[in-house]
């Protein structure tokens, strides 16, 4: 099994002084992902979490919904030519009567993200193929100060982060700002996976109750897969893409972004933030 992080001999100047000295990194490592025995993706990941991950990334391709939907997932045996099990290598079989997606050619190669619905003609696809649609679910308000204190909370349970300083993190928190779950990855797509792969382990989807919270931007991606998981808040410390933005007003998602102290754009949703009584617009 993969090591989270690995150890490298760095050249250190510092100040004119130099040293050699050993350095933490984070590992990265294939991760491919099978679906009943076939090939679906490859994606570059921290190794560890990787049954979510895997489930995760089924879940923001429409494959996944529930717990009932997934079978078992376990590491290939014999992966390479000598039959050994290098643990890069999932199966993911699902339940009878779960519909599988194409398995074109395209599909079966290095993805940096799981971008499976990308372009416009993606935010249709999204709003009509999620299990979870949010306009269904039972409201959520969140107030500006509840947002506010969500990145330094995040900030202080990034582990590996302190160790390594090259991972994207992902963080789950109830409407109440209680912190559900965490997860750090080099892939900001991956961390916010396996949440979601987690949550569908547990039988927790959808997470009509909760705020998402990464650690970077949020891409269209990251927006994909909190509309497959019913997550009606997605916050972001820097900025969003256009297409996150459509996205998220084709699916009534409340996005925000450029969150760091007290300040925050809301860029869609806004009915879901409650604003201090005698707020007025500048």
């Amino acid at each position: 099994m993969g090591r989270v992080t690995e150890r490298r001999k760095v050249l250190r100047i510092r100040d004119g002084a130099v040293s050699t000295r050993p350095d933490t990194l984070v590992a990265e490592e294939p991760l491919e992902i099978r679906l009943n025995g076939r090939p679906l993706a490859i994606t570059m990941r921290t190794p560890g979490d990787d049954f979510a991950l895997a489930a995760g990334f089924l879940v923001s391709e429409g494959v996944l919904g529930t717990a009932a939907d997934l079978q078992n997932i376990v590491y290939c045996a014999g992966a390479t030519a000598d039959g050994a099990n290098t643990y890069n290598v999932v199966d993911v079989k699902t339940a009878p009567g779960v519909k599988l997606p194409d398995f074109s050619l395209e599909r079966n190669v290095y993805t940096s993200s799981s971008c499976g619905l990308c372009g416009k003609a993606g935010l249709d696809a999204v709003r009509t193929t999620t299990h979870w649609p949010i306009a269904d679910t039972p409201p959520v308000r969140v107030t500006p100060a509840l947002l506010a204190g969500l990145p330094e909370r995040l900030r202080a349970a990034q582990q590996v982060f302190d160790r390594t300083g090259g991972l994207h993190a992902a963080a789950l928190f109830g409407e109440d700002g209680e912190l559900l779950d965490v997860r750090e990855d080099v892939g900001r797509h991956n961390a916010v996976d396996k949440l979601v792969g987690r949550a569908l382990q547990n039988a927790d989807l959808p997470l009509s109750r909760t705020v998402l919270l990464v650690s970077g931007r949020a891409s269209f991606e990251l927006a994909q897969k909190a509309v497959m998981a019913g997550v009606p808040v997605l916050a972001a410390v820097s900025a969003p893409s256009s297409l996150a933005v459509d996205l998220a007003a084709e699916t009534g998602l409340t996005l925000v972004g450029f969150l760091r102290g007290s300040s925050m754009n809301v860029y869609a949703g806004e009915h879901r933030v409650a604003l201090p009584a005698g707020a007025a617009e500048r």
